[in-house]
């Protein structure tokens, strides 16, 4: 039994180093929420050098609010961004000696993809066309994972151990309560839950079934580094591998 443990990096954290000495894939941020040239650089060397597989994160060019704000946007205009932020990536991981081998989008344009047809096709028709072997990392039994698959693209199903969820496998916004959770305890606990026995419990206390292939911990979160070690410690303890999911379909 294996798993794949990514955390989001570049987003102006001290800690992206020492995550990366933990988990298996990064989600480098590419600038238009956080980030920007010197420390995509940086990341995605760091990464090479830890052997951590390097992700694409974009967003909505929206960094006053970090990207967290929805918008309508025509999906010929989601479909540029995309292509803009992972192009710009990839030049940093081929001058680092390594590749980006998945992409995995960031805050709104996360959720709105897991729920908008449109929006998710938008996003796989950017990494289809600018190299189709790239896998897909979306929120589990979402539409950006369908998408993805209907494309014939690699598509990663992602679970958060450090969020909350509610019945019908969506997260639970951040506005509201029970939207991150910060006791380590419970977050080991379900870790394990959702690798071996593939489901979550909600905030109304129902079990949502979920394939989760990858396990997200947020780096600009404050317990972020305290959680990746006792997960990963876990993990260990569990017998349960640690691995970067671009392979799996």
């Amino acid at each position: 039994m294996q798993i794949d443990l990514n955390a989001d990096l570049g987003e102006g954290c001290d800690t992206d180093d020492a995550l990366l000495a933990l988990v298996s894939s990064a989600n480098i941020a590419c600038g238009w929420h956080a980030g920007g040239a010197d420390v995509m650089l940086a990341c995605v060397r760091s990464a090479v050098a830890h052997g951590v597989a390097i992700g694409a994160h974009p967003s909505f060019n929206d960094p006053a609010n970090f990207g967290r704000t929805e918008m309508a946007l025509p999906p010929a205009q989601v479909y540029a961004g995309v292509l803009y932020q992972l192009g710009a990536l990839a030049a940093f991981a081929t001058a680092a000696g390594g590749r980006v081998a998945h992409l995995k989008p960031h805050g709104a344009l996360y959720n709105q993809a897991a729920r908008d047809v449109a929006m998710a096709d938008a996003i796989v028709a950017a990494v289809r066309d600018f190299d189709a072997s790239i896998a897909v990392f979306g929120l589990a039994n979402g539409e950006l994972v369908t998408a993805a698959r209907r494309a014939g693209l690699p598509a990663i199903e992602e679970a958060f151990a450090d969020r909350g969820y509610r019945s019908d496998g969506s997260l639970v916004p951040r506005s509201q309560p029970g939207a991150l959770l910060d006791d380590e305890d419970a977050v080991l606990k379900r870790t394990v839950s959702m690798v071996r026995e593939q489901r979550v419990r909600a905030v109304d206390g129902q079990w949502v079934p979920l394939n989760a292939q990858t396990i997200c911990l947020h780096g600009d979160g404050p317990h972020a580094l305290a959680f990746a070690r006792r997960i990963r410690a876990r993990l260990d303890e569990e017998g349960i591998a640690v691995a970067a999911s671009g392979g799996l379909t």
